[in-house]
């Protein structure tokens, strides 16, 4: 299923339902959820508001930059991204173009390779990595951006698990080569400072993928420290695992929760309205830890809040 955009959109379709008919407003309402057993109470925590459509149907393929265009730059949509997240990629593509970027994103990548990887289906891994690649070799694009710390960390590593094989190796390198995260690459490029205002209180979560296995760490703190009035405050131990590490709440409930309360336990000691992380696997596991904790702070991708900066120096 997980290859395939089209099924994993249709497997998304009970939740959706779940969300649009009102069935999970009104669970909440008459707090129903409490008297849940524990996992399904903190795996249905999980789920952040789910757009009515997946990104892959509604985003453009070519979305043209403000203003000159400086960069062609392939947007790789991740699974979560286009299924739970949308509305996040959608701020990515928007904060590119507002920085010189003609942005094309195919429709028909599929999964990174990630969840194939973890189970040990190499053959699945490479399969997939050259659909992508011969995909966005098609796009002629100078840099591939994504906005998923997991599914930048494994495209970054096409090249390593094709370097054994003398038709893709050479491609294969070159397509990595171009992979940066979004926060990465805006670090990298003369990025437009906001002149909107975000009164709000903010800690950042560092994603394994993001700080261990791509070095990336800085640069998500930089983007923030550019929106005026926005309070940065550092959460103590930022980069430790906030215990999802892919599905391990649900295999592994009691590690994960532990790892998680020690998260939460930090969170709460900041007093911050907003976290922010760049993994939907660490947004959703934050957002469980929130949930069970009752704490009133929000969680997002640190682009969506440069995306709301730009928007508010309009208002």
């Amino acid at each position: 299923m997980i290859p395939r955009p089209g099924r994993m959109e249709a497997a998304v379709l009970p939740l959706r339902l779940y969300q649009m008919l009102g069935i999970r407003r009104l669970i909440y309402a008459l707090g129903l959820n409490r008297i849940l057993p524990n996992k399904i109470r903190d795996l249905e925590a999980m789920l952040p508001r789910i757009p009515q459509r997946p990104l892959r149907q509604t985003l453009p393929g070519v979305t043209e930059a403000r203003g000159e265009s400086r960069y062609r730059v392939g947007f790789f949509l991740g699974c979560a991204q286009n299924l739970l997240f949308s509305e996040e990629s959608a701020a990515a593509v928007r904060v590119l173009a507002r920085n010189g970027c003609t942005v094309i994103t195919p429709r028909n990548a599929v999964c990174c390779g990630m969840p194939a990887r973890g189970y040990g289906r190499l053959d699945l891994v490479k399969s997939q990595a050259m659909h992508n690649i011969a995909l966005f070799e098609q796009s002629q694009v100078d840099i591939i951006v994504t906005d998923c710390a997991t599914c930048g960390s494994t495209l970054k590593e096409y090249g390593t698990f094709l370097s054994n094989d003398a038709q893709w190796a050479a491609r294969a390198s070159a397509f990595s080569s171009k992979v940066r995260d979004v926060s990465e690459f805006l670090a990298e490029i003369p990025i437009e400072r906001p002149q909107g205002r975000l009164e709000t209180r903010v800690t950042y979560h560092d994603p394994c993928h993001l700080r261990r296995a791509q070095k990336i760490w800085q640069q998500p703190r930089f983007l923030m420290g550019l929106i005026n009035g926005l309070e940065l405050i550092e959460l103590p131990e930022a980069d430790w695992c906030c215990g999802s590490a892919g599905s391990q709440l649900i295999t592994h409930y009691e590690t994960s929760t532990r790892v998680l309360d020690r998260k939460m336990e930090n969170l709460a000691g900041t007093q911050a309205q907003v976290v922010a992380s760049g993994c939907p696997g660490c947004q959703m596991q934050l957002l469980s830890g929130a949930r069970r904790r009752e704490l009133p702070i929000r969680v997002v991708h640190p682009v969506t809040l440069l995306d709301e900066a730009y928007e508010a120096s309009y208002e």
